[in-house]
């Protein structure tokens, strides 16, 4: 078998390219490759419009199979009129795109995934939401990206939930609460100074910091940018929670290529809280992979309050190396998040637009977290780590097991091998 594999941000481009539209699918088919690999020739394509059936025809002459694996939202795949193609999508909405706009009828989904013929996606919850839209006959599965078996190695069923003084090499700029002046930031800063710049201490992308790490340590990766992530929600209650611990530390690695209007509307955001002496820590960079790792053995928990996930790879790989979670039960995580392996946070529904709609027209619903739920979890979580490791490791096992079955290459493979085995519905 031949996989042709596609997605639009490549290795070249990701530095660039952080936190833009679409970009988290480079890490999706990143995951996704090794597994490829064990179970054929893997051929990245760069323009599949010029590429794909060129070499399915090339392939189809010598006797061999031939898939193509397009990395991207419907609207944004390309279907080849020869090779067999699956879009392999994320969707975190409780109805797909069925309108169309500006001239283009891939913005209705339905359109490319009848030409397609079948799908992957990355949750029950998008399984039965394309069902919806495209009738219980059509095949589509839900495919999780196989992260554990890179991070259950980190997994140690002895460590505390307290971290001691520890360091982490970060290239880029540190925004961190205990030496930060956050009073330009304030209201009555702003009133006598202006509008404040982001501060210089910070350094630039290139400065080179050692961050130093101690105490109950919760980490959440996310693009700041993206309105779903509810970062607002995550800040002002953990604040509020604990802003008389003084060794509670929340750590933000933000993912996008231009994060200043994001840090700046952060900074105002804790310059509103009343005084605390928990630690906000604000990383504006790429870590390489080994400071990520470092970053994900040091930290007690992970965080998520979104209003909705496809499938949150950083939720997953921190759980698979055994951190227990602060999130929702709702879309992607309902297949994932348990009480025995997270604080769970409760939500209601409420009007959202899809997000490439530019009508902004209201067709379906995201989540609003509860923020008492997350202010209890806060308080749980930290009562937890300080004083019942017993419960705590608990919980840390059941998120690294938890995550085998959810996530594994051999769970993934075997699902997939299956599921290559059903013929794709005929396009009317």
């Amino acid at each position: 078998m031949m996989f042709l594999v596609h997605s639009e941000t490549e290795s070249g481009n990701i530095i660039k390219n952080l936190g833009a539209s679409e970009y988290s699918y480079y890490f999706v088919l990143k995951a996704f490759r090794p597994l490829l690999e064990e179970m054929g020739l893997v051929v990245a394509v760069s323009d599949p419009a010029q590429e794909a059936d060129r070499i399915w025809d090339n392939a189809a002459r010598h006797g061999e199979d031939c898939l193509f694996l397009t990395f991207s939202p419907p609207h944004r795949s390309f279907i080849p009129a020869r090779c067999p193609a699956i879009p392999v999508f994320a969707w975190e909405f409780d109805t797909l795109p069925t309108e169309s706009w500006n001239d283009d009828p891939r913005h209705d989904w339905r359109v490319v995934l009848r030409q397609a013929g079948r799908a992957i996606t990355h949750s029950n919850f998008a399984v039965q939401t394309t069902k919806a839209a495209m009738g219980r006959a059509f095949p589509v599965v839900s495919l999780p990206a196989p992260v554990w078996d890179g991070y259950a190695g980190l997994y140690d069923a002895d460590a505390s939930a307290v971290t001691q003084a520890a360091s982490i090499n970060v290239r880029g700029r540190v925004f961190d609460t205990r030496t930060l002046d956050l009073t330009p930031h304030s209201s009555a800063g702003r009133r006598l100074m202006g509008p404040p710049p982001l501060p210089p201490e910070a350094g630039t992308r290139e400065t080179l910091h050692e961050l130093i790490l101690e105490g109950v340590i919760y980490s959440s990766v996310f693009c700041p940018m993206d309105g779903r992530k509810n970062w607002f929600d995550m800040i002002c209650g953990f604040c509020l929670a604990l802003g008389d611990r003084e060794d509670a530390t929340l750590v933000l690695k933000l993912t996008h290529h231009d994060c200043e209007l994001a840090i700046l509307a952060m900074l105002g955001d804790l310059a509103k809280l009343p005084p605390f002496r928990c630690r906000v820590v604000l990383i504006d960079g790429y870590l390489p992979d080994a400071s990520y790792m470092r970053l994900t053995s040091l930290s007690s928990y992970t965080v998520n309050t979104s209003h909705g996930e496809g499938q949150c790879l950083p939720l997953m790989e921190y759980m698979s190396a055994g951190k227990p979670a602060i999130a929702p039960t709702h879309t992607a995580m309902a297949d994932y998040i348990t009480p025995a392996n997270a604080f769970l946070l409760t939500s209601t529904r409420e009007p959202a637009i899809w997000p490439h709609d530019p009508r902004e027209a209201m067709r379906t619903r995201r989540h609003r977290i509860d923020f008492e739920t997350l202010m209890a979890a806060y308080k749980e979580s930290y009562d937890v780590a300080k004083h019942d490791p017993a419960r705590y490791a608990q919980m840390g096992a059941a998120a690294h097991h938890g995550l085998k079955a959810h996530c594994s290459l051999q769970v993934t493979r075997e699902k997939l091998q299956e599921f290559l085995q059903l013929q794709p519905v005929p396009a009317a």
